[in-house]
């Protein structure tokens, strides 16, 4: 891809982000991606950028696996930027001592389901590649024998999973999500392939937070972003 069009496609995916100060709490400004995913133009730039990536640095790709997205509620607080911190609290999140800035009003035991953004994109990557996709869920959610790892929040812990057979052991895969803030679920899916004794040649996302520093908890696996903040 010519430098020059690369540089338009990640112009088009950015004026695609729109930002909502305070949301989903004072303080946080969050970063959605739902025009991204309505406008067919900007979908596709995505998706371009990824394959483009992805041809040039990891040919070898057996397998796309895509991330089930963060816990809403409280955890999804922790997935966006602040611009301004109000009186905080300093927690520990995830698997490290890790510390993110939260707001101490937030009520600790606010909790939801999980997202599952990072099925929006790998899926068409994916086929672009002409390799599988693999989904990794929130536990009880998938069918059949799973395979399980927990992973540490501030108010507790969460657990993902991925079905037996979805990947084999030596197979070269990809992590892809849409957003990687603290770095708790892409770490965790790292875990689960390295449990299944796959192959993990890196972790692809359309937004790096980079404040959160989450790509410190992913080594020794590469991350790619497309846009970052």
């Amino acid at each position: 891809m010519a430098e020059s069009t690369t540089k338009l496609k990640l112009e088009l995916v950015t004026k695609n982000i729109r930002p909502f100060p305070d949301f989903p709490s004072e303080g946080i400004l969050f970063r959605d991606i739902s025009p991204i995913l309505k406008n067919p133009r900007a979908l596709t730039a995505v998706i371009d950028l990824f394959e483009d990536h992805v041809r040039m640095t990891y040919p070898q790709v057996e397998l796309m696996v895509g991330q089930p997205g963060r816990w809403t509620g409280r955890d999804q607080e922790l997935c966006v930027v602040r611009h301004r911190r109000p009186k905080s609290t300093w927690v520990q999140h995830c698997h490290t001592s890790d510390q993110v800035d939260v707001d101490s009003s937030t009520p600790p035991h606010h909790r939801g389901g999980l997202d599952a953004r990072g099925f929006l994109f790998g899926p068409l990557l994916a086929q672009r590649l002409g390799v599988g996709f693999a989904l990794i869920r929130k536990k009880g959610k998938l069918p059949g024998p799973t395979v399980s790892v927990s992973y540490t929040l501030e108010y507790g812990k969460a657990e993902a999973e991925i079905q037996e057979d979805a990947v084999s052991a030596g197979q070269k895969v990809l992590l892809i999500d849409d957003l990687l803030a603290t770095g708790g679920t892409l770490y965790a899916a790292c875990e689960l392939m390295k449990k299944q004794k796959a192959d993990v040649l890196g972790c692809l996302v359309v937004i790096e937070l980079k404040d959160l520093n989450g790509v410190e908890k992913l080594k020794p696996f590469p991350l790619f972003s497309l846009v970052q903040y």
